[in-house]
């Protein structure tokens, strides 16, 4: 696959879901639109490398997000001059934030679980928001307290510590979360040693629907060829994705990386299952609307 530069589409039709090809299974696993026989044994041995390792064990003890780390005030946005204040980050500050700090929170799973974390400052999760710096329109914050949000997370919906905005014109507030994602464990299998035509890395995971099945990534392809295609390994343990490109083609072409949307339908809801890119042998990271979740950081 050619990259050059990055170039990301906006407004791209979701793919087709992607279950809907042939299947085979091996020792209880399943294998839908299962690739290359290459591509299904480096699925199988990303699985295998991650069942049981630490570095999964660093992952289901963890805190590492797979929702945004903002969520609206209801009934956003009034107009567009709202949207595009929150779009370009830009936000004006007329109020005081609070400056006690607050040094330990918890995160809590419905199960019982939880995990206690550092918590940031209101300024320091202000300051997040307030990226933009530009004389267009602004969201006005007028105060903040700290509550908390739910979110989707590696080992399902959790209770998180966040700072509630105030922002003027709405009567709910803009929730901005309050911890850091855990450090990634270190993976224990390596990357495929080069990219190629038949396997590549996926762009991230843009998001999981409220049923756990139906997953949506971001895919690479070039400009001269039919578009990405993801295939997909189940086990008990964990999702493991392969990307690859349909009819490439072999005349000139320009140098464009074009990022596409794939919908994916699994046969059961994620739940705390890891999901693995196979080319990278990596969780697949989760792209937040202005940036790489830090998690992937």
């Amino acid at each position: 696959m050619r990259s050059v530069k990055l170039l990301v589409v906006l407004g791209l039709v979701t793919a087709a879901a992607v279950g809907c090809g042939t299947e085979t299974t091996s020792g209880g696993d399943k294998v839908r639109d299962g690739g290359t026989a290459a591509d299904q044994e480096r699925a199988r041995q990303v699985a295998a490398a991650w069942e049981g390792s630490e570095a999964a064990r660093v992952w289901q003890r963890g805190y590492y997000p797979l929702g945004d780390a903002v969520q609206l005030p209801e009934g956003a946005f009034h107009d567009d001059a709202d949207k595009r204040a929150y779009i370009t980050q830009n936000f004006e500050l007329r109020g005081s934030l609070p400056e006690t700090p607050v040094k330990k929170g918890k995160i809590r799973w419905p199960g019982g679980d939880s995990l206690a974390v550092p918590v940031a400052s209101a300024r320091a999760a202000y300051e997040k928001l307030d990226r933009g710096g530009n004389p267009g329109p602004a969201l006005t914050v007028t105060g903040a307290r700290l509550a908390d949000m739910t979110l989707l997370t590696s080992r399902g919906a959790a209770t998180v510590p966040a700072w509630h905005f105030t922002i003027k014109g709405y009567d709910t507030p803009l929730k901005r979360v309050a911890v850091t994602p855990s450090k990634l464990p270190r993976p224990p299998i390596e990357p495929v040693p080069r990219q190629t035509a038949e396997l590549g890395p996926l762009a991230g995971l843009d998001t999981v629907a409220e049923d756990g099945r139906t997953l949506t990534l971001r895919a690479q392809h070039g400009a001269c060829d039919d578009g990405p295609a993801v295939d997909v390994l189940e086990t008990g343990g964990s999702v493991v994705f392969s990307a690859s490109i349909r009819g490439v083609s072999d005349g000139p072409c320009t140098d464009n990386l074009l990022i596409e949307k794939v919908t994916v339908k699994l046969d059961r809801p994620v739940g705390d299952r890891m999901l693995l890119d196979a080319f990278t042998g990596r969780p697949v990271p989760y792209e937040q609307p202005h940036a790489t979740s830090p998690t992937w950081s």
